[in-house]
């Protein structure tokens, strides 16, 4: 019988149950991609996070699994991992990470804080269906734009209200587009604490909604500070849970995410 160790953490929050769940399995070996998707099946949560520690100091090989599928990057499980990795030594004070494409993530520990250093992507236009907006709840959309690298859809509402009590229905959501990961949905806050406020769904790759979500603020943050002329920005995920982060644009194609995490579980896994 093999034993994995495994924590249970909730990200982009300094609450319990707040944020986002994720998942985070220590391995003495590497397993088979199936053996990874049954395990983050098992747990049930948006992603989890599976680490393999490589002969440098402080450097780990990280896959992420969704219930459904495997997630190149997942930044609320970076969080979480990097969470647990400071806890386990407080000296450490810098991880790197190794993702499936080769992408290197350096998190950093800033005061009671985690950095996160992340790619810029960018978004083009494109059309919304109606059939996705009538799933959504939404009469309207500001702009429509596609990220290429996460296939992610974003669609900015006139109300952030509006955003806050959407409602989709997830079968038809699910039937109303057949070649995207997810939907992000933001629009201006209303709220002097923040700047934007964004939630997302995506029944065709992981649970019907992600509470918090770092990976789409590598197109998220570079879209709001195209519109409000900002570097650096708060953001706030309005979902039920709700989770915050601070972004910051460092040059054309690196930028940081600052929030925190909470362990709520530690147990192992036998296979």
């Amino acid at each position: 019988m093999r034993r994995i160790e495994t924590y249970i953490v909730d990200a982009f929050t300094e609450e319990a149950f707040k944020g986002n769940p994720a998942g985070v399995c220590f391995l003495d070996e590497a397993l088979t991609s199936q053996e990874m998707q049954t395990i983050a099946m098992e747990l049930g949560l948006s992603e989890t996070a599976f680490l393999l520690q490589q002969k440098e100091d402080n450097k780990y090989s990280i896959r992420y699994f969704s219930p459904k599928m495997e997630i190149p990057l997942c930044g609320h499980a970076t969080m979480a991992s990097s969470k647990v990795i400071f806890e386990k030594d407080k000296t450490i004070k810098e991880i790197n990470f190794i993702n499936i494409n080769k992408l290197h993530i350096k998190t950093q520990k800033q005061d009671n804080e985690i950095v996160m250093e992340f790619p810029i992507y960018n978004t083009y236009p494109q059309d919304t269906p109606l059939e996705l907006l009538e799933a959504l709840g939404i009469e309207s959309v500001k702009e429509s734009v596609f990220n290429r690298e996460t296939k992610i859809l974003l669609l900015e509402i006139e109300d952030h209200e509006i955003l806050r009590k959407l409602n989709p229905n997830y079968e038809h959501l699910k039937k109303s587009h057949d070649s995207i990961n997810g939907v992000l949905v933001t629009a201006s806050s209303g709220d002097s604490s923040y700047d934007f406020e964004s939630r997302y769904f995506w029944p065709w790759s992981g649970t019907n909604e992600d509470p918090a979500t770092g990976g789409t603020h590598t197109f998220l943050t570079k879209y709001w500070g195209d519109k409000l002329n900002k570097k650096k920005m708060r953001s706030f995920q309005c979902s039920p849970r709700t989770g915050y982060m601070e972004v910051e644009l460092i040059n054309d194609s690196k930028m940081t995410i600052k929030s925190n995490a909470r362990i709520v579980l530690k147990g192992e896994l036998m296979i």
